[in-house]
């Protein structure tokens, strides 16, 4: 029995669509579900520049809102008010009138799957379309929270009556009990891509570039939330304490921003802001030179996931730490290529303090530099807590999360005919740990009958 998949999001793969976590999660899950079989489809404010759809790494790319954003290019939540309405009212009847209906009917059945605040109208407007075409019984309709954002303007009580709701942690399951909602915890997953090794000619030329200073980073939002004054605070610690700190810092266009540079420069760091010159590893390594004097560098321009593995591969340690971190994506994605995370010990719970990152509790620099320094100061130590994170992230990754924890609920919230169809799916998908797994026989004759086994 065909399921079609369809993705809701204001984020997507267009670095115009590019503002945080959601585009990492969205894209690497909508990859994950095309490579599982399913057709999938991403709708999500791309770039006005590009086609209205393409297909790309076997998802199906729908831009929408493109005559909005023509006015709007700063990026996806430039005029996100008026996107915001047009996605709501536009959307459902074109995904039920060229893809829904004609599956449905035809005895297939499909998941909805969407993101955050934005699109909950559109979720309550396409619950509605699809009762109302009687067809509402053969569609699963998810909506995620990847944060606490816009929460004062959904309408909950429409909404559980449309869709499931879930989210990304235990730790934003407890946040919105406090509301009255109790969500379904399903964790993010890390792409498969994202363990790819930098190409080692260029790691050993940035390293090189930069023999003599202590490489850390940070990519967050200019949000408070993200600590990034405490960050500031880290640079200025450690270069009072001689040990050459730079900074590459990642922010967005927030306000925010203006405040943490404000901090930088009263703390007597030396800033600078440099723009990508081109794509890749090799861009970032032109922007990183010639900074002999700089503290913090603030990188102004988009980041792709090529530089981002160099970044996180090379630096000595990248400070992911919040004071309010839903889940952690920008952690697990360091420990993919053995980079040495720095988290909070909020949703970050893939986390374990010396085991695979260091957790840092409060926003003291002091805090950060005993525990980083302690770590340095055995080599043997700090390679073994790089290798762990990476074997975490290992388990982490989008397929697993499909078969562990996605399609298994799917299963329990679609009715027979997707838990037929899903466990069909996973009867036919064996996974590795299940095929590699010994045989387990068991005993039935003896004074404890059943109760012993062997292998």
């Amino acid at each position: 029995m065909a399921i079609q998949f369809h993705l809701l999001s204001f984020e997507g793969p267009d670095p115009y669509a590019r503002a945080g976590g959601i585009a990492s999660r969205i894209g690497g899950l909508a990859q994950a579900i095309a490579a599982a079989g399913f057709e999938t489809h991403l709708w999500f404010v791309g770039d006005p520049r590009l086609p209205a759809h393409e297909r790309a790494a076997g998802v199906e790319l729908h831009r929408w809102c493109q005559w909005i954003s023509a006015h709007h290019p700063a990026g996806v939540y430039d005029g996100e008010e008026g996107k915001r309405r047009d996605y709501a009212r536009s959307l459902p009847p074109q995904l039920c009138e060229r893809h829904l209906f004609d599956h449905l009917r035809g005895g297939g059945l499909a998941v909805v799957m969407a993101e955050e605040w934005h699109t909950a109208e559109a979720v309550l407007h396409l619950d509605g379309l699809l009762r109302a075409a009687g067809v509402r019984d053969r569609v699963c309709i998810l909506w995620n929270a990847n944060n606490l954002f816009g929460f004062e303007r959904i309408d909950w009580s429409g909404l559980r009556r449309a869709a499931a709701i879930t989210t990304v942690s235990r730790y934003m399951k407890h946040r919105m009990w406090a509301l009255g909602v109790d969500p379904i915890a399903i964790p993010n997953g890390v792409a498969t891509d994202a363990f790819l090794r930098p190409d080692p000619w260029v790691s050993d030329g940035l390293q090189s570039q930069l023999a003599g200073r202590l490489l850390l980073a940070k990519m967050a939002r200019f949000d408070p939330d993200k600590r990034w004054i405490a960050a500031i605070e880290i640079i200025a610690d450690l270069k009072w304490r001689g040990l050459r700190p730079l900074l590459v810092a990642r922010g967005g266009v927030e306000a925010h921003g203006l405040e943490v540079m404000s901090r930088a420069g009263a703390l007597g760091l030396c800033v600078a802001r440099r723009e990508l010159a081109g794509p890749g590893a090799r861009g970032l390594v032109e922007a990183l030179s010639g900074l002999g004097h700089v503290d913090v560098v603030e990188v102004s321009s988009h980041v792709d996931p090529e530089a981002r593995r160099l970044l996180f591969s090379a630096a000595d340690a990248v400070l992911t730490n919040s004071g309010h971190e839903p889940f952690g994506l920008v952690g697990l994605e360091v420990m993919a290529v053995e980079g040495l995370a720095c988290t909070g010990c909020t949703g970050e719970e893939y986390a374990i303090a010396g085991r695979n990152a260091i957790v840092l509790q409060t926003g003291d620099p002091a805090e950060f530099a005993a525990l980083f320094l302690g770590l340095r100061s055995d080599p043997q130590r700090e390679r073994a807590v790089r290798r762990a994170g990476r074997v975490t992230a290992r388990q982490s990754t989008w397929p697993k999360i499909l078969r562990h924890h996605l399609f298994p609920r799917l299963a329990l919230l679609g009715g027979e005919p997707m838990e037929r169809a899903l466990g069909a799916w996973l009867y036919a998908h064996p996974s590795p740990e299940t095929k590699a797994a010994p045989t387990v026989r068991v005993r039935t004759s003896g004074p404890l009958r059943g109760s012993h086994v062997s292998s």
